[in-house]
């Protein structure tokens, strides 16, 4: 994997919104954030507007990107936040200038297509982060937002909370880290933006989604061989699951198991990403350490592998 470079003070931010509609001011507070930080910030033309459910039409959201994408002197992407979209102009997307100057991709959700695609077309590293939303008066303290100031910057990753699960499988593991939403690492499969799993550390999460759909998605990765050869398994938050009137049956830490339990690979369930409030940014793309041998198990950079 290729690393972007680092930023530096008064270094540029760009903010876009490729996907789903956002309001400016949620907007607005994220960008004095990063000037705080000593970023300069320029806004995409998506910034407020609104077509339907999206920022704006499909045309649009991509000629904005993709000017991003093509100018040098953007050193970082912030996306504004995720939704639905990214899959209608992804094929789109001209990549070319990004690969000659690479540049920090940054957000989750649907930004897990453009993470798996950038991944598995350009070998370039992104950041599985915080979008605009998470930047709020009484949480700019918070370490998870620090995550991805120190993971633009190139510093070392704050330590990340995990909790101990009955349901971790013990073990170690040491691989590129990939994956991000659930429901688009299964929309991606069988696409030129499927994740590339083997030997990898594999983080997945979501939000919303019934009990059964879960065990669906977790099947169709299941089914398409994505479990077969990966070094570890990460599940951050999995955040307001619903079930049918009939009970599914399972929890969904016994669903994701279910799935695995085949296997020897270490598990680690309740990792601190997602969508939730605490939402730390993950290295996509570079090397890192999974131990869950410990009480509190652990994920440690190990830089590029």
């Amino acid at each position: 994997m290729t690393i972007p470079p680092y930023l530096k003070p008064g270094d540029t931010i760009a903010i876009t919104c490729p996907s789903g509609y956002v309001p400016a001011e949620r907007i607005i507070f994220a960008q004095q954030t990063l000037e705080q930080w000593g970023y300069r910030v320029v806004l995409g033309k998506t910034i407020g507007t609104e077509y339907f459910y999206f920022s704006d039409k499909d045309d649009q959201r991509l000629l904005d990107l993709q000017t991003f994408l093509d100018d040098k002197s953007v050193k970082a992407i912030l996306m504004g936040r995720g939704g639905y979209g990214l899959s209608r102009i992804i094929d789109d997307i001209d990549f070319s200038a990004f690969a000659r100057h690479p540049k920090w991709i940054c957000g989750f959700s649907d930004i897990t297509v453009l993470h798996n695609h950038i991944h598995a077309n350009t070998g370039i590293a992104t950041l599985h982060s915080p979008m605009c939303g998470a930047f709020k008066e009484d949480n700019l303290d918070e370490p998870f937002l620090r995550s991805l100031k120190l993971a633009l910057e190139g510093g070392s990753p704050i330590d990340y909370p995990i909790p101990y699960s009955a349901f971790n499988r013990p073990g170690m593991a040491e691989g590129i880290l990939t994956g991000g939403n659930l429901a688009m690492l299964a929309h991606l499969t069988g696409s030129a933006s499927q994740a590339d799993t083997r030997g990898k550390i594999l983080f997945i999460e979501d939000i919303g989604e019934y009990l059964y759909n879960i065990d669906r998605m977790l099947l169709n990765l299941k089914r398409a061989g994505l479990f077969d050869h990966i070094a570890g398994l990460v599940c951050g938050g999995f955040t307001d699951l619903q079930d049918t009137e009939r009970p599914f049956g399972q929890s969904i830490y016994e669903i994701i198991y279910d799935k695995v339990k085949e296997y020897s690979y270490p598990v680690c369930f309740d990792f601190p990403a997602g969508h939730q409030d605490i939402n730390f940014t993950l290295r996509l793309g570079q090397g890192h350490f999974l131990d869950t041998r410990a009480e509190f198990p652990s994920l440690t950079l190990r830089g590029k592998l």
